[in-house]
């Protein structure tokens, strides 16, 4: 089902799309690719919705920068001084986080509107062409995502992408999760499969090779409380993966709510919200963006960002809900 949401000040309509099945119910708008609202049920069966959102359009449009629930791209994450060489020519973006480029720059594909069709009986796909030049980045990229609720209710996102020109892409989703259904994201406990993560600077850049957990607060691997203080990308000890591979589990214990993220990246970003404002508090959500490496366009030993043409970009991530 889809119902007009909004109008942009040019007159472009936005729509929004439910998806239900399986006792999920979720929402996703055709600006941004936002997931707007991911309804499920806690222990007691009481429904409760589990990320961040605005109730109109006006909210993502006054509060752009948390990227809440979208769609990120062409290049999630951190590109160092907007600035990456391919083929021997170098590209220059354009800087919208200090010097460097973020999650694809000042307008990126969390500020687009997408073209949507049905896929299905409970998917919606979005579609959009990214002309060369975009934000900086070479090569006319034809880029979908599709959105399905599966049999039991899980929420799958499949994206891909073909180029025209070699380019770099590194496509996530920037949902916020707060599993109690209300109030802050305080007393999650997450687990992570990943052994390693990248070090970063002052400025969130990949600073050095990639460290080892052991012994830090950045070891998720037995499960833990979250905390605060965390924007970093994990190592995920699968690697690249053709089909997702469970990689993480956040568990709510009042409320009893289970999120797992199966993915076939190599990498995911867990950022703990300290610099959300505006309707929402520091800490209120938790993002577990599915990614390839930050800056990996300037770092050649992380796994390779670079598309071709004749090649296919393909990625999946899973978000399964359930209690215990």
């Amino acid at each position: 089902m889809n119902e007009l949401f909004g109008t942009l000040s040019d007159g472009t309509e936005v729509y929004r799309w439910t998806l239900e099945r399986a006792g999920v119910r979720v929402r996703v708008l055709t600006y941004g690719g936002i997931v707007q609202s991911v309804e499920v049920p806690d222990r007691d069966g009481h429904t409760g919705d589990v990320v961040l959102g605005f109730g109109d359009l006006d909210g993502y449009l006054a509060h752009p920068e948390p990227y809440l629930g979208a769609l990120i791209g062409r290049y999630a994450n951190r590109i160092t001084g907007g600035r990456f060489v391919l083929d021997g020519r170098a590209y220059a973006l354009e800087p919208n986080n200090g010097p460097n480029s973020l999650h694809g720059g000042a307008r990126g594909f969390d500020r687009r509107v997408w073209d949507a069709r049905a896929d299905g009986r409970h998917g919606v796909r979005l579609s959009r062409v990214s002309p060369h030049g975009e934000e900086g980045f070479p090569g006319r990229l034809e880029v979908s995502a599709t959105y399905t609720l599966d049999g039991s209710g899980a929420l799958r996102i499949s994206y891909e992408a073909v180029t025209d020109a070699p380019t770099v892409v590194n496509l996530t989703n920037h949902t916020y999760f707060a599993l109690a259904g209300s109030g802050p994201a305080s007393g999650h406990e997450l687990r992570l499969a990943a052994s390693r993560y990248t070090p970063v600077d002052a400025e969130l850049i990949p600073a050095g090779d990639p460290a080892e957990v052991a012994g830090t607060r950045f070891d998720f691997r037995e499960g833990r409380g979250t905390g605060t203080g965390y924007d970093h990308n994990f190592v995920l000890d699968k690697g690249v993966t053709d089909a997702p591979v469970e990689v993480a589990e956040l568990y709510h214990p009042v409320s009893g709510r289970v999120l797992t993220v199966a993915t076939t990246e190599p990498g995911l970003q867990l950022y703990t919200g300290d610099q959300l404002s505006g309707p929402f508090r520091p800490g209120d959500g938790l993002a577990l963006e599915t990614q390839h490496f930050p800056d990996s366009p300037n770092r050649p030993e992380f796994p390779s960002t670079v598309l071709r043409p004749g090649g296919v970009f393909r990625s999946e991530t899973v978000y399964r809900f359930g209690v215990r």
